[in-house]
């Protein structure tokens, strides 16, 4: 199977972004919470490389045995679409958040890291 079979939808799904909210409601009040949230509903996609978004998260890669990255590879190999992931570039830290689609993002890296991964950012 070709990297080109990996399937994306054109926009989130409608749960990534309470599930983005949930997370960023550990990191930031209230208040600000809803604001990233509004500006990420309406941002355009963006495509980044796999290996990219890791680099700026600094997050560590779940293995392939982690039941929701391994959920998102029979997805791949199934020729399923997968949602767009929602990122926030935190000027402070010099790194992006992963708000929502860590799991997908792992699958993808596990699958081919050079993949382009289509994403909503904003920048806070």
């Amino acid at each position: 199977m070709g990297k080109e079979n990996v399937k994306w939808m054109d926009r989130p799904e409608d749960h990534n972004y309470p599930a983005a909210q949930s997370y960023l409601s550990l990191l930031f009040d209230k208040g600000d919470v809803k604001d990233i949230i509004e500006k990420l509903d309406k941002a355009e996609l963006s495509e980044f490389k796999a290996k990219d978004i890791f680099r700026a998260s600094k997050l560590s890669l779940l293995g392939v045995s982690n039941s929701h990255v391994e959920k998102n590879i029979e997805k791949i190999e199934k020729e399923k679409e997968l949602s767009p992931i929602l990122l926030v570039r935190d000027s402070k830290t010099r790194s992006v958040i992963v708000a929502d689609g860590y799991h997908r993002m792992c699958a993808i890296y596990h699958y081919d890291e050079d993949c382009l991964i289509p994403c909503k950012i904003v920048s806070i």
